[in-house]
């Protein structure tokens, strides 16, 4: 039974096998770090962004790594993944520098670059639109939430205007939109992921990550947390919520994520946050258990 349409899946479907990522960090900053707009980055984000696990090494060595590793053993197609911070905040020159450095084998077939809304305009289109012409190229824009106090005390710096102005961009472009949101976010409940699903009707998008929200060192999340002024979201809570969003999105919808992946050595709760198949498995249960399908309340109203 499929419950919902897995990214690997659609990889496969569109390049006849396996495809596996390759995750870069292209050594960027974000808005929110450097003073263009806050300092220190999300509440929730560690002193390496999302991708904690990388290294700091030239983009070129990083790829090159990887397939010297036995990882590259295990498929003959890759995606380019730049996934540490807001990458495309830079100049263009930077940017195409940065990318031609990572696309230095032909068996990578796919782009992946990971960004805020606010740093998507004309000229980053039109430099990813070039790419199209040789990879599969998509975006992943981080939204998090419809909910623009959440924005605020998250230490975001966006707003929803923003999000919609460069999901219209990328649609200009051709160019498919993956959607970042996340689950058990300060000061947010049920209500506000029906507001957010209900936020992502109104845009043109191909894929959605979905993350839980989880607590890892020397963050103002942990801060909150030690002054019990944040509560985790428990494993049952975050299940109840994917399979909320999972039902009410369109069937047609790219599930690229159901969890997020933080390292052991940083995380600090929820611990069930370290075990993925444990909370797809349990996932999969409720939903073969109600009969529930990715899309089946899209058009009903609860």
């Amino acid at each position: 039974m499929i419950y919902y349409n897995r990214f690997n899946e659609f990889l496969k479907g569109k390049f006849n096998q396996r495809v596996l990522k390759i995750c870069i960090d292209g050594g960027f900053t974000c808005p929110n770090r450097d003073g263009s707009k806050s300092f220190g980055g999300c509440i929730f984000c560690g002193e390496r962004g999302s991708g904690e696990n990388t290294n700091r090494i030239s983009i070129k060595e990083q790829v090159e790594r990887y397939f010297s590793s036995y990882r590259s053993k295990r498929a003959n197609a890759f995606i380019a993944y730049f996934q540490n911070f807001t990458n495309t905040y830079g100049t263009i020159d930077e940017l195409k520098r940065k990318y031609d450095e990572a696309l230095i084998d032909d068996r990578i077939v796919a782009l992946s670059i990971d960004t805020r809304p606010d740093c998507i305009n004309e000229d980053v289109c039109e430099l990813l639109n070039e790419y199209q012409k040789k990879y599969f190229v998509y975006v992943e824009l981080g939204l998090q939430t419809s909910n623009e106090y959440t924005h605020e005390f998250i230490n975001q710096k966006i707003n929803n205007e923003d999000f919609i102005n460069a999901v219209n961009l990328l649609n200009k472009h051709h160019i498919d939109v993956v959607v970042h949101i996340m689950v058990g976010l300060p000061n947010e409940n049920h209500e506000d992921i029906i507001k957010t699903v209900d936020f992502l009707r109104k845009i043109n998008y191909q894929g959605i990550k979905i993350h839980s929200t989880y607590v890892i060192k020397n963050t103002y999340l942990e801060y909150l947390l030690n002054s019990n002024k944040y509560q985790p979201i428990t494993l049952e809570e975050y299940v109840k919520e994917l399979i909320y969003i999972l039902t009410h999105i369109k069937d047609d919808i790219i599930i690229h994520r159901l969890t997020g992946d933080p390292p052991k050595d940083v995380l600090v709760c929820p611990e069930w946050a370290n075990h993925k198949k444990r909370v797809l498995i349990k996932l999969e249960q409720k939903m073969r258990e109600n009969n529930y399908k990715q899309g089946c309340f899209y058009n009903k109203k609860d």
